[in-house]
């Protein structure tokens, strides 16, 4: 059992509170996942610049002196630490060149995404730890998703927590069981796709990368999941301008969906929602089995 929420913003007026709203809606939903919690926080892009969020266990000795050492190797970056995660920003340019370097220069660092867009911050322990921690509250941006994870197949780590990302700008959190993600990893290692966990939810976003990478929307990825995902799942989704959600065609995992003029949400309870703006005459309505709901910043779908 799991929480998941998301949020996807119609209203620019929104943007300031995006992170106090998912904050909110995430630690509501805590008595559905207290082990650990993770969030993506979509801002606005800067022009001809990337990030990448990264995760150390030893923080004060991985982030020291990082910045001097990414500029030694080559690759100048600005780094903003947030307790044991920092982004590191860089030219767009660059964005290839951070993942290889890292590695080399810190090979404890994890990284949790990266892209134009994203910021991914994930921890053990409770929501409201963990929204504190990072300081979620103050976060601005146009979209974002969150989980709260009681784990059942796997143990308790930061990698096991959600959201996943496995592409630039790209990640999903998952409420759920595959039973055929051993056979999809195969296939996907095979096509090139590096993975740092065991978890099923992991294989999922992978999956929807490589569709994406073929030329696919969201939507249109999302929708393949139906037929190549074996299992019980409900998946949230975020893309660079993107938000998707779909449920398997039993669709025993609770979900709940409400729309106003100034926003789309999500939440496995309705409770998750009761403190939108305007959420006393949104259309609330719980998502279809086997269908998919997709919105874009950029296109209507």
């Amino acid at each position: 059992m799991c929480g998941i929420v998301g949020l996807f913003l119609k209203d620019p007026a929104l943007e300031p509170q995006l992170g106090q709203l998912l904050s909110d809606m995430l630690i509501t939903m805590t008595d559905r996942g207290p082990d650990s919690a993770g969030i993506a926080i979509y801002g606005a892009a800067d022009d001809g610049r990337a990030k990448v969020t990264v995760q150390s266990a030893d923080p004060d000795t991985d982030f020291q002196g990082l910045e001097t050492a990414l500029k030694e190797a080559g690759v100048e970056a600005k780094i903003t630490i947030k307790s044991t995660h920092a982004v590191v920003e860089v030219a767009a340019a660059d964005a290839a060149r951070v993942r290889p370097v890292l590695a080399s220069l810190r090979p404890d660092v994890r990284i949790m995404g990266s892209g134009d867009c994203v910021e991914i911050y994930k921890e053990t322990g409770l929501p409201k730890d963990v929204v504190a921690r990072f300081d979620v509250r103050s976060m601005r941006g146009t979209h974002g998703i969150g989980h709260t994870r009681m784990a059942t197949e796997s143990a308790v780590t930061t990698l096991g927590a959600h959201p996943f990302s496995t592409g630039s700008d790209q990640c999903l959190v998952h409420n759920g069981s595959l039973s055929n993600h051993n056979n999809l990893r195969r296939e996907l290692t095979r096509e090139g796709i590096a993975f740092e966990t065991q978890n099923d939810s992991e294989v999922a976003a992978a999956y929807l990368t490589a569709e994406m990478a073929k030329g696919k929307d969201l939507g249109e990825a999302l929708t393949g999941a139906l037929d190549d995902l074996d299992g019980f799942f409900t998946f949230v989704v975020g893309t660079k301008s993107g938000f998707g959600v779909v449920r398997d065609p039993i669709a025993c995992k609770p979900a709940v969906m409400a729309e106003t003029d100034q926003y789309v949400a999500f939440g496995s309870e309705y409770r998750a929602l009761v403190n939108l703006p305007g959420i006393e005459t949104a259309r609330v309505w719980e998502p279809e089995p086997a269908t998919v709901y997709f919105w874009d910043h950029k296109n209507a779908a």
